[in-house]
Order: C-alpha cells, then sequence, then structure tokens
C-alpha cells in the first residue's frame, strides 16, 4: 500500500500529539481555523473531519489551499456548488458487492499488460476488507441442524466465487478477507474493523471510509464517517483515486427527551426515517444532537445510522462521546486504542460532551424521544410507518388492494407434515430475526430472547405455515443469548440459528416449504413477512409474498406467533395458552429493566475479543479452498460465476469522446421510486428466464442456480437479469416483471431479448423514469446491467445519489426533466424515437441538455432536461466512457 502523501500543509496544522502510549503527527483543526479565519465550533462534526481530510491531503491538485478555504467558509444555507476531493482510509466490501470489484480489478490488470503497463500497479492503495456474508441462504430453518446444513449448501454454491476471493487475498497487498460464518459486514465493522482513530505512518487522523454496500453509514453510530458508494467507485478509491463530492449541506436533528417503556431502537428508527423522508435530505449529511444523546445507548445509533439511505441521506453522523468509548470498551478494543481515540477527538473538537456548542445546521428537525412508539414499516416501503395500533387496519387495506388486483378472496385449505390448516391473504408466512440493522443490539435481541421465554411457559407455538428463522450479524450475539439462557426459547418456537449473514433481508429467504408455496400459487394469495431487516422492497424478500414489514426482533417474534398480520397487538391476543386463557403481547413483553438485568449479567467485552482474534482465519472447508496462485488470474472459460470483464475490451489509451445520441428507443419507462432491486435483482433465478435460460444451456441444474446477487461476476448472468424483478412494472407492457415491447413493431419481448434486437439494429437506448429513480442498494450492476444492455441516457423527475454516481461511472448519462415535468406532463408514450444533443465531446456539470421525442404520427416533444453530471471528475468520468476506464489511463500515464 502506499504511505500517506504529505500534505503541502499551507495552513501550518501539522502538530504532533501524545496519546496511547506513542507519539502522533496530526493536523490540528483549530490552527487551521485560525489562520483560515474561520469559527470551528460553527462547523457541523462532518465538516470537522471532512476539513482534517482536505488538509492532510493537501496535494496542490486534487486537494488545493482554494478547496480547504471553501470548507473553511462554507454557509449552512448555501446550495451545494464547491468541489472537493475525499479520500477515505479505508474501502469496506461484501461480497455480492466485492467480487465484481475485485474481477475488475483482476481485468484491470489483463488491460494494464495488453497496453504495455506494469498489472501490479492495479493494487490497493489503502487498506480493504470484505466481509462474506450475502450468500448463506435459508434452505434449511427450525431445526438444530439448521445452521450446519445452510453453510454447507452455501459452499457447495459459492466455492468458485470463494476460490475467487481467496486468489484476491494472496495476489492484491492489504485485501482482507473475513471468511464466510463470520458475520455480517456492518456488525463487524462496528464491533471490530473500525477504530474510530486510524494510525499509520507515524500519523493518527479519523477512520473514514466508504463501501460498496449502501448500509455502510451503520459505522456513523460510532462517530467515523463513511457511506455506502457503488463498486466501481470504490474500486477507483481503492486504487487511489479520490472521491469527488460537493461540499454538502448538512440537516441537524435534535433529539430531546428518552425513550418510553415499550418502544425500542427501531421503533426510533421507523419513525425518524419517516421524518426525513418527509424533509428530503437526499444528497444531505444528517447529524444527530441534542440531550437525548445521553440517554441513547450506541447500539441505538449504529441502527439510526444503518438505515441512513432508507431516509435518503448521505450519512447519518452521532459524534464521539463517553457512550462511544464506552462501547469501544465493552466490545473490547485495547485501552491504547481507546485512549488515543478520547485524546484526539478532544483535541480536534470532535468530541460532543453536554458543554459542546451546537453546530450550525442547514435545517433542522427536533424528535421527542418520549413521542416513539411501537412501529411496523409497510408493506412496501421502510418510510412507510405504522402505528402498532393501527397494523390490523393498514393491513387489512393492502389485502383489499391486492384482492382488487387478482389475489383471491378464499382462504386455501393446507395438510403437510401431520399439520391441517387454512392459509389466507394476510398470513404470515416468513418471520425472520435478521440482519446487522437490529441483531446488533443487544437490547432488541434480549427483549426477542426474553419474549420467547415468556410465551414458551405460557404454552404459545409458532403456527406451522411461518417460516421462522435467526441469522445474527455477529457469532458474539449467539454467546450471549446462550448465557442467558434463550436460545432455548426461541428453538422452541422455531428461530433457530440458520447462519451468521444477511439471509432473507437481502431475499436469501430461501423457498417457501412446498405445500405454502402451492397455497400461494394457487390462490392467488397475498401473504406477508415480518423481518427485522432495513429494506422491504416489491419481491425483495421473496418472490411469493406481497407485503413485507419492517419491525423490531420481538415484534417478529409476536407476529410469528399470532400467524397472521390481520390482528390488533395492542388489544387481541396472540393465542391461548396451555391452560386455555388468551395471551396478549403486553402479558409477555419484556421490560426495560428486566431487558438491563440479562445484558448486565449476560454479555461480557471477553466474548467480542475472543470470538474476533482469529476473525481472518475462517473453518475448516475455507482453510481447503484452493486459491490458485499469482498476479494474473487464470479465467476459466466454462466458469459460470467468474468471468473476465467486458469493460476494457479494446481500450485505448486515448478516450474516444462521447457523441450525441440519436434514434433511441425506450428501452423501460419507468414510475416513481424504481429501485435498485427493480433494475438488478439480487434473489433467485427464474427457470425459463434469459439468465435461467442461459445457465441451463450451460448444464447448471435449477437447483444450483442460486442467486443474481452471488452471479455478480459474471457479466453474461448480469445482463440477462437487468430489469428482470418479477414486480417491475413498464408502461410499455400491460403485465408485470422483465419484459418490454420492441418499436416500432410493437413486439412484447424480455428486456434481454429486445435490447439485443436493437443492438444488431444499431439502435441506442433510453429509460425513462419519475422521482427517486435508483433508490435502495448500492448495486452498480444496477448500472452496469443497463450499459451492457446498451442504454446511453436515464431520462427521470429525481435521482437518488448512489445510482446517479454509478450511472455516471458506467458511461451513462444521468437526466432529469425540467423542474415541475414528467414523462406524463410532456405527452410522453415511450414509443418516441428520442434526440439528445448539446452533449458531443463530453457534457460540463449541469449544462442543459436538448431532448426532442418524434412519435411515428410526427408529433414532437422537445424539452430541455438538466445534466446531473455535478462536478468536473463526473465530467471526466463521463468523457472517458466511466470511471474505471478513467483510472486505468490515468495509471498508464503515470
Amino acid at each position: 500500500m502506499a504511505a500517506e502523501v504529505e500534505s503541502l500543509d499551507s495552513f501550518g496544522a501539522r502538530a504532533s500529539l501524545e496519546a496511547g502510549g506513542a507519539t502522533h503527527t496530526i493536523y490540528r483543526l483549530d490552527r487551521a481555523a485560525a489562520a483560515l479565519g474561520c469559527d470551528l465550533a460553527r462547523l457541523p462534526f462532518t465538516l470537522r473531519i471532512l476539513l482534517e481530510n482536505l488538509l492532510r491531503g493537501e496535494d496542490g491538485s486534487a486537494v488545493t489551499a482554494d478547496s480547504i478555504r471553501a470548507l473553511a467558509a462554507w454557509e449552512a444555507q448555501a446550495t451545494p456548488a464547491d468541489e472537493v476531493a475525499f479520500r477515505p482510509a479505508r474501502v469496506l466490501l461484501q461480497d455480492f458487492t466485492g467480487v465484481p470489484a475485485i474481477v475488475d480489478l483482476a481485468a484491470m490488470r489483463d488491460a494494464m499488460a495488453d497496453l504495455g503497463g506494469d498489472p501490479a500497479r492495479i493494487n490497493p492503495q489503502q487498506p480493504v476488507d470484505l466481509v462474506i456474508d450475502h450468500s448463506v441462504q435459508v434452505d434449511e430453518f427450525g431445526s438444530e441442524g439448521a445452521f450446519l446444513l445452510n453453510v454447507t449448501r452455501e459452499f457447495e454454491r459459492n466455492g468458485e466465487r470463494y476460490q475467487f476471493l481467496r486468489w484476491g487475498q494472496q495476489a492484491f497487498e492489504g485485501f482482507r478477507v473475513v471468511p464466510p460464518g463470520t458475520g455480517i459486514v456492518h456488525q463487524v465493522n462496528l464491533e471490530y474493523l473500525a477504530t474510530v482513530v486510524h494510525t499509520q505512518d507515524g500519523a493518527a487522523y479519523p477512520d473514514t471510509l466508504v463501501g460498496t454496500d449502501s448500509h455502510t453509514t451503520m459505522i456513523n453510530g460510532l462517530g467515523v464517517v463513511g457511506w455506502g458508494v457503488g463498486g466501481i467507485e470504490a474500486e477507483a478509491a481503492m486504487l487511489g483515486q479520490p472521491v469527488s463530492m460537493l461540499i454538502p449541506q448538512v440537516f441537524g436533528v435534535r433529539l430531546t427527551g428518552r425513550l418510553p417503556e415499550g418502544a425500542t431502537g427501531t421503533d426510533l428508527v421507523l419513525r425518524v426515517v419517516e421524518l426525513l423522508r418527509e424533509r428530503n435530505v437526499v444528497g444531505k449529511f444528517v447529524e444527530f444532537f441534542g440531550p437525548g444523546l445521553d440517554g441513547l445507548s450506541l447500539a441505538a445509533r449504529a441502527t439510526i445510522a444503518n438505515m441512513c439511505p432508507e431516509y435518503g441521506a448521505t450519512v447519518g453522523f452521532f459524534p464521539v462521546d463517553e457512550e462511544t468509548l464506552n462501547y469501544l470498551r465493552f466490545t473490547g478494543r485495547s485501552d491504547e486504542q481507546v485512549a488515543l481515540v478520547e485524546a484526539y477527538c478532544r483535541e480536534q473538537q470532535i468530541f460532543r460532551s453536554d458543554e459542546t456548542p451546537d453546530p450550525e445546521y442547514s435545517d433542522l428537525l427536533e424528535i421527542e424521544l418520549g413521542s416513539i412508539e411501537p412501529s411496523l414499516a409497510g408493506p412496501k416501503r421502510p418510510q412507510d410507518r405504522i402505528a402498532l395500533h393501527e397494523a390490523q387496519a393498514s393491513s387489512r387495506a393492502t389485502v383489499a388492494e391486492e384482492i382488487e388486483g387478482g389475489a383471491s378472496a378464499t382462504p386455501v385449505e393446507v395438510a403437510a407434515n401431520g399439520h391441517s390448516y387454512e392459509l389466507s391473504n394476510g398470513s404470515v408466512v416468513i418471520a425472520a430475526i435478521t440482519s446487522c440493522t437490529n441483531t446488533s443490539n443487544p437490547e432488541v435481541m434480549v427483549a426477542a430472547g426474553l419474549l420467547a421465554k415468556k410465551a414458551v411457559e405460557r404454552g404459545l407455538s409458532t403456527p406451522p405455515w411461518v417460516k421462522t428463522s435467526l441469522a445474527p450479524g455477529s457469532r458474539v450475539v449467539t454467546e450471549y443469548l446462550d448465557e442467558a439462557g434463550l436460545t432455548e426459547y426461541l428453538d422452541a418456537l422455531g428461530f433457530n440459528l440458520v447462519g451468521y449473514g444477511c439471509t432473507t433481508c437481502i431475499g436469501n429467504s430461501g423457498p417457501l416449504p412446498e405445500a405454502i408455496s402451492q397455497a400461494v400459487d394457487g390462490g392467488p394469495l397475498a401473504v406477508a413477512a415480518v423481518l427485522s431487516g432495513n429494506r422491504n422492497f416489491e419481491a425483495r424478500i421473496s418472490n411469493q409474498v406481497r407485503s413485507n414489514y419492517l419491525a423490531s426482533p420481538p415484534l417478529v417474534v409476536a407476529y410469528a406467533l399470532a400467524g397472521h398480520m390481520d390482528v390488533d397487538l395492542a388489544s387481541e391476543p396472540l393465542g391461548a395458552g396451555a391452560d386455555g386463557e388468551p395471551v396478549h403481547l403486553r402479558e409477555i413483553w419484556p421490560s426495560e429493566q428486566e431487558v438491563a438485568e440479562v445484558i448486565q449479567s449476560s454479555i461480557r467485552s471477553a466474548m467480542f475479543r475472543e470470538r474476533y482474534a482469529d476473525v481472518f482465519t475462517g473453518d475448516e472447508q475455507w482453510a481447503a479452498l484452493d486459491s490458485g496462485g499469482g498476479q494474473r488470474f487464470a479465467w476459466a472459460e466454462d466458469s459460470t460465476y467468474v468471468r473476465h470483464a467486458p469493460y476494457f475490451q479494446d481500450l485505448r489509451r486515448e478516450p474516444t469522446p462521447p457523441g450525441n445520441v440519436e434514434g433511441a428507443r425506450v428501452l423501460a419507462m419507468l414510475g416513481d421510486s424504481v429501485t435498485t432491486d427493480h433494475i438488478s435483482p439480487a434473489g433467485a433465478i427464474a427457470p425459463g428466464s434469459p439468465a435461467g435460460n442461459y445457465l441451463s444451456e450451460r448444464e447448471v441444474a435449477r437447483r444450483d442456480f442460486n442467486s443474481y446477487g452471488s452471479r455478480r461476476g459474471n457479466h453474461e448472468v448480469m445482463v440477462r437479469g437487468t430489469f428482470a424483478n418479477v414486480r417491475l412494472r413498464n408502461a410499455l407492457v400491460e403485465r408485470e416483471g422483465g419484459w418490454t415491447r420492441h418499436l416500432p413493431d410493437g413486439e412484447e419481448l424480455p428486456i434481454y431479448d429486445a435490447a439485443e434486437r436493437y443492438r444488431a439494429e444499431g439502435v441506442p437506448l433510453i429509460v425513462l423514469a419519475g422521482r427517486e429513480y435508483g433508490s435502495g442498494s448500492s448495486r452498480d450492476w444496477a448500472a452496469k446491467g443497463p450499459a451492457l444492455l446498451g442504454v446511453r441516457a436515464a431520462i427521470a423527475e429525481s435521482f437518488e445519489r448512489i445510482h446517479r454516481s454509478n450511472l455516471i461511472g458506467m458511461g451513462i448519462l444521468p437526466l432529469e426533466y425540467p423542474a415541475g415535468e414528467s414523462a406524463a406532463s410532456l405527452g410522453l408514450t415511450g414509443e418516441e424515437s428520442f434526440e439528445i444533443t448539446g452533449i458531443e465531446g463530453g457534457v460540463e456539470p449541469r449544462q442543459d441538455v436538448a431532448v426532442r421525442a418524434v412519435a411515428a404520427d410526427g408529433r414532437e416533444v422537445a424539452f430541455t432536461a438538466r445534466c446531473r453530471v455535478d462536478t468536473p471528475v463526473e465530467a471526466e468520468y463521463y468523457r472517458h466512457g466511466g470511471i474505471l476506464q478513467y483510472v486505468l489511463r490515468g495509471l498508464l500515464e503515470s
């Protein structure tokens, strides 16, 4: 890895700090502020950390003295206009997004060699950690052997991918892999990887990062600035390219009071998501402050930070304070590290205390914690919060809509495994305690265990149609549940351990039992899932589940017991106990004191130290994998998991300037809130789909299709899966799913097949969309896939932050309709032929672009779109055809 580049230090900030038993070079913010005439206390904490980043990275090129002056002169109400270059201290990957990133780096090594360069130049310039957590699937559940069976199946399916990652581990310096079966990336980061203050080459500075998962923001709860980016942007950061960004507005959320009895950190975050979505914080930094922080645990803060993508912000930050230090000690960080964190943060005025003056913010929201009530969110979006006492009415309204849409109003009789029962609309068929969002919080995990204990003791049981699962984000969770004697009660209700990974939260819920599956399809029935995750988009959890609700772990247990959404848990019983008497939720809900006592007696700091002592070692299956060797990967032509990335084929040292778009057709005409799950699904690959046919033609058995997420190292699968979500609604066709019409003949085809026909005809493609296009995951394949299909531009009412960046990174031009306009208001049908002009040779940031659409009858629609290439660096990426091509050419030149 490259050493830290010595700063020009134009503002005399370089100094020394004695802390943690060592002397460190630091860049003092107070010195720089004095030289700049800046009131440091006025700046939000996140901007102070960003200022330090610029001071330390000042090189006169990417970071100039003027960049530093612009940040120091930040105006809270100003529209972001000044570009700065942020250099993260490290990069964090998970395997779904990490495998294609390493595939790209391996392909870049080949391209570098082909162009006469040194392949070894393609190597991370700062630490990179990859945690394998996205591949385990809930095939087996509700049994003592579920964990071992799921892990075994995971290695059977993914051995080829894991061998590739083992190769990358030995081929790239500074690249570490946390093996499968260890934990979820963000929880491992929170409990172990994050240092809060990073040290390298004698220097100390804030731990910062970017990650290839949108929920990288979870680490903001620990006082670490970090956010999710697409894989292609992360690859550029790994190779030393700074992350280009506009100095953001910072939205302040003032917390007062304390959570009432019965409310959880999950209930709080669902309210935060609801409120901040209403306030439109997309692209902004959010900081939490106020006296309410004093009573808010670090784990609850991390839950709120985790769901930052759901409220749309770039970061959701909690500054370092005494609670942060306590958590670092609690999770086994060394005394020296904790001392360094405290000394550094106090010295740099990035430590919060009761005496800390409130910074200036661009806007404010106040939340009285005492107003938080038990809640769910759903059935299709995380921001759609439902108070628990209103959940029954909401579910009934949803079912009524589903019946109007074709669901059967008649229950289906099911007989299986010695049970007979009726399945109906609203039946809960999946109840999953899953996701680092909540399993990182001992308060809600212990509450779930205590609720299970009381339920079992009263004689309650889970109905046979509910697929239950427990997938913690850390092995420490299992240890403290065992220590507390709660595991046996969770097991008794079917919440047996199924794996240490994301599972149901990312769609790896596994198949429903055959009898349930047939009943759902045969009805058809609109059944439900309840999970302790962070996302509930359509078809994300399971293709067979229409309604998905986010809830705290204890509420997941409660709905598993009820077995149906058509119940008012605030007033109606969960069921009858062993004595025949009704059992209400309020009777078995654990008190705050009960939870605190179990945490105090059952969780020890030594658990974290012991579990993470050999975190990179893995089990025997991992150790037995043959990683091959060499600095360049030996691609296997018959591989269906790892294929040579096509982005550098025929690459020239000089870029070919982009041209205008002429004669383009609309591949898909989409509505509002189209997510990256809609564009590039992560779940199961359907037989008979273009991707399924590709695998079948290569003699891959249906049971081994695995998921789209697991095959992201193979562009042939992923391009065929682009826009293949079964709930996609393309206005060009009446049916749901990955279909479109080929124009002008009007033939209905799978989107991939239509794109291939357009390619043969030499016709470029565009996508039309509504508001919040590309919301959800940081999925770079939601940009890679359309680029490989031949999409040149996406025209939308608005874009989510990460997806907009990813589109540019793949050479797709993001354009926005004029303010207040849409495809409907402009009279566009999607059947027109489009011209996009004024972009020949490249674009300027946020320039106007002329768009003309011509219908078959000669009718024309012309309008001026706003180019959402926001910074000069992004304009360079677009001119080069993408960010990776830009980086590779830069390395060749140097």
